[in-house]
């Protein structure tokens, strides 16, 4: 943490003492920003705008040139290991993610196998160049899809309403959902060990569609895999330990068992308040979020007020990292984001006065 000129993320993570509450955003860099767009238009495609060290670096630091932000997250997608796989990853406007190969027979998947990790080099790449041009200001977030999720996408072969097709296999090839699970889980945390060998201070999993899975399943086919990574991964690096957020949309029911991973951070949306969360993890993990994006569309007093909610939801002392329930959408207005950050910087110091 020494080297880093704003460490507050870190210390909140670890719940040391910090004079205001950190705020990053998931999607941070993304369409929301004309000058992102300008950059996707310029490398042609998204995953080539992915492919491209440079460009991927230059929309990362887009939004901190914009906003006072505790935390850079890296430009990639979750779907980067799949595509390593050979399943042809490609974004289709109005469509997201689309593979052009699905993955629903036992041939198929018993073919696959964890990638080389030079097929992935572009993401390490782009994470010297970010350390580089960051020069220790703030730290950065690598990050991954968890094996529920990717197999979610691989399996329908794109992004489809509840999925119906791993839900299929769920109940008629428990045995080779697990498999594929099991393969995901090996590639995963070596993608995000080599992250962090690359140079990420902190590693996240999203695992966004945790949520549509009931207790037992959750706990069988999302959350088993999610404890295997984390056993797995590099905890500390160069003297430096590495925290880990775990983010499961639609898991207010899994507060609790989120938090018994080894995770450090338990990620937050926002349908369950940080008040009722910090209670059931107690001092076990921080807490990350969770304001609701929607409010982002809405003027300066309600983000403001809504700000102020989450805040008070949490209450005093350290072990929050502000940010939102899920990814910030497109069409917010880039002068409300900085309205956001100045808030929680402002707002939150009150809940950090030393006695």
């Amino acid at each position: 943490m020494s080297q880093l000129k704003n460490d507050r993320l870190l210390k909140a993570i670890w719940r040391e003492p910090v004079d205001m509450t950190p705020i990053w955003v998931m999607r941070q860099a993304g369409r929301y920003l004309p000058e992102y767009r300008a950059v996707r238009e310029r490398a042609g495609s998204f995953m080539a705008l992915c492919k491209t060290p440079e460009l991927a670096c230059e929309v990362t630091l887009q939004p901190l040139q914009r906003y006072a932000l505790d935390a850079s997250i890296l430009f990639s997608d979750i779907l980067t290991i799949p595509d390593a796989m050979g399943l042809g990853l490609k974004f289709i406007e109005g469509e997201g993610p689309v593979f052009a190969r699905s993955m629903q027979h036992e041939d198929e998947i018993n073919r696959l196998a964890v990638p080389d990790l030079e097929q992935l080099k572009y993401v390490y790449d782009t994470i010297q160049l970010i350390r580089r041009e960051l020069a220790g200001s703030v730290p950065l977030i690598g990050f991954c899809g968890s094996p529920w999720t990717l197999a979610a996408y691989m399996v329908e072969g794109k992004s489809k309403h509840g999925f119906p097709q791993i839900m299929k296999m769920l109940q008629e090839a428990p045995f080779l959902l697990h498999h594929l699970l099991d393969l995901l889980a090996q590639s995963v945390c070596a993608h995000l060990n080599a992250q962090i060998e690359a140079g990420v201070q902190v590693v996240m999993l999203f695992d966004t569609w945790g949520g549509m899975l009931n207790t037992q399943n959750y706990q069988e086919f999302s959350l088993y895999y999610i404890k295997q990574i984390t056993a797995g991964l590099i905890r500390t690096y160069q003297n430096n330990k590495i925290p880990f957020i775990l983010f499961t949309k639609g898991g207010k029911s899994w507060i609790e068992q989120m938090a018994e991973t080894g995770c450090d951070v338990v990620g937050v949306d926002w349908e369950i308040s940080l008040h009722e969360a910090r209670a059931k993890v107690g001092e076990k993990v921080a807490l990350q979020g969770n304001m609701n994006p929607a409010y982002l569309l809405e003027g300066p007093e309600t983000i403001r007020r809504e700000v102020s909610q989450v805040l008070k939801s949490f209450g005093q002392g350290s072990g929050h990292v502000f940010n939102l329930g899920h990814g910030i959408t497109p069409d917010v207005p880039p002068d409300h984001v900085r309205i956001l950050v100045d808030a929680v910087h402002e707002i939150s110091q009150s809940y950090h006065a030393q006695p």
